[in-house]
């Protein structure tokens, strides 16, 4: 079950994106709860002070009191993994909405045909993260790690470090051994020594991978080009 928060502050702006909201997710038999906002103060509120959660928020742009940039960058403190669609007139905020590593901009005057692209596609890699875990597993312990929640895997001479959102997990495993256990298309190899997760990298910049939490990790040369297809083929399978 998805879980969509819609703010703008025009009624008759919500109500309308709550009708493709529904027909969009209907068609393809996602669920969902969605939460209407006419206030983007009301939004944040439910978020910083009540804990509110949602995998996916709507946003207008042009809001008064708290505008929708400054609402997305309070709410990304709170909800880090949380996708953000823009929907605004004005298309210059795009590359601020890019910036803030927005999920996707749509523009109010074709509202029905993008926004419901974007809204199924943000809920098919919703439900593509949920539910897949990695299983550690020894005589003293058991533990499962969400792949969502992991930012890559490093060797360490024997071992593998699983660096995630939560910290630090070494297993006694060789880096191919654990690429195999998780046998999924998001995870890559950027060099013989480091396999990172595609949908936590943010871009690809003078031969480093930067990620969503703001970690650099370098790419060997013989790889980069093969980094690129796998990056552009994983986006162009999900969006």
């Amino acid at each position: 079950m998805i879980k969509i928060a819609i703010c703008d502050d025009e009624a008759a702006a919500v109500t309308l994106q709550l009708d493709i909201v529904q027909s969009s997710l209907q068609s393809c038999g996602i669920g969902y709860v969605a939460t209407s906002y006419n206030q983007s103060q009301n939004l944040l509120a439910d978020i910083a002070d009540d804990h509110f959660f949602y995998d996916l928020i709507l946003l207008d742009i042009e809001m008064p009191v708290l505008d929708g940039m400054q609402l997305a960058k309070q709410i990304k403190t709170y909800l880090p993994d949380v996708k953000i669609i823009f929907v605004t007139s004005h298309s210059e905020y795009a590359i601020d909405a890019f910036e803030l590593a927005i999920f996707r901009y749509v523009p109010k005057y074709n509202l029905q045909n993008k926004l419901s692209s974007a809204v199924i596609d943000a809920a098919k890699l919703i439900e593509l993260a949920a539910g897949q875990t990695y299983t550690i597993q020894t005589a003293n312990r058991m533990e499962r790690i969400p792949y969502k929640d992991i930012y890559y895997i490093q060797r360490e001479g024997k071992n593998a470090n699983i660096i995630t959102k939560t910290g630090t997990c070494k297993i006694r495993k060789s880096l191919q051994q654990v690429f195999d256990e998780l046998n999924a298309e998001e995870f890559m190899y950027i060099d013989r020594g480091c396999i990172v997760n595609i949908p936590q990298i943010m871009k690809i910049s003078n031969g480093m991978v930067v990620l969503v939490n703001d970690e650099q990790l370098p790419v060997s040369r013989s790889h980069i080009q093969e980094v690129k297809r796998q990056i552009n083929r994983f986006w162009g399978a999900h969006i």
